[in-house]
């Protein structure tokens, strides 16, 4: 297995989160996470980052315990973060942005990776412009390419879709197909477009009130099962 959490709980203050969170991930597979809107599914990916106030459990990586270390060091054991909102710099050029990801990598390269720059043409063609006059779109891609160069065994990727449009979201869902099929970079996907997430995952989890409520094969996430855990 790529990653193990077990029995994680999370808090932000002395709120509790995610109660009790269990799965195993593996290498190369994709991870659909579901669910409505404040149901833990953000916090499921900040804590995996060790981005919580405080957190219990074990998360294991390689079967090695990440749960303790900071965030800079779980990045350096493969672990590249796509944020919501993607949170790229707007002052920055699309190289500079890049260039903030390779600073996690642990042979210390810090250089654009060529599959950046394969995946992405336009991110290709316009290293110099500055991110902030980037397409939503645009500025998802870079969010990806960012996280890339990392050179991540895993990707977790929060709404990656979200307020994009429909030509773009197939088009990001393809580059992601590639990086996990033909590249084996194993992604854990928070989503709530049900038809990204039957195209593109292996497996799904169900979360409800900071629970997981349903869990499996993605051919046995049921339309009853969308019916009753996402539909508003």
């Amino acid at each position: 297995m790529l990653m193990n959490l077990d029995r994680v709980s999370s808090f932000y203050g002395k709120t509790q989160i995610l109660r009790d969170i269990s799965f195993d991930l593996k290498q190369g597979s994709c991870l659909c996470v579901l669910g409505r809107n404040g149901v833990g599914k953000t916090t499921l990916m900040r804590t995996i980052m060790g981005l919580a106030d405080r957190t219990t459990g074990s998360i294991k990586m390689l079967g090695e315990e990440v749960g303790s270390i900071p965030t800079h060091a779980r990045s350096r054991h493969g672990i590249g973060y796509i944020p919501q909102g993607r949170q790229i710099f707007g002052k920055f050029t699309v190289r500079e942005n890049i260039l903030l990801g390779s600073f996690a990598r642990p042979d210390g390269k810090t250089e654009v990776p060529d599959l950046c720059l394969e995946l992405f043409p336009y991110l290709a063609d316009n290293l110099e412009r500055r991110a902030g006059l980037l397409s939503g779109g645009q500025q998802q891609q870079l969010a990806i390419a960012r996280a890339l160069a990392v050179n991540p065994k895993m990707l977790l990727l929060d709404e990656p879709t979200e307020g994009i449009q429909p030509n773009i979201v197939a088009e990001i869902g393809n580059k992601l197909r590639m990086l996990n099929r033909d590249h084996g970079i194993t992604l854990i996907l928070s989503e709530q477009h049900i038809k990204v997430a039957r195209s593109l995952g292996d497996d799904f989890l169900m979360m409800d009130n900071g629970r997981i409520v349903a869990s499996g094969a993605i051919d046995q996430l049921t339309d009853e099962l969308v019916e009753e855990h996402l539909t508003v």
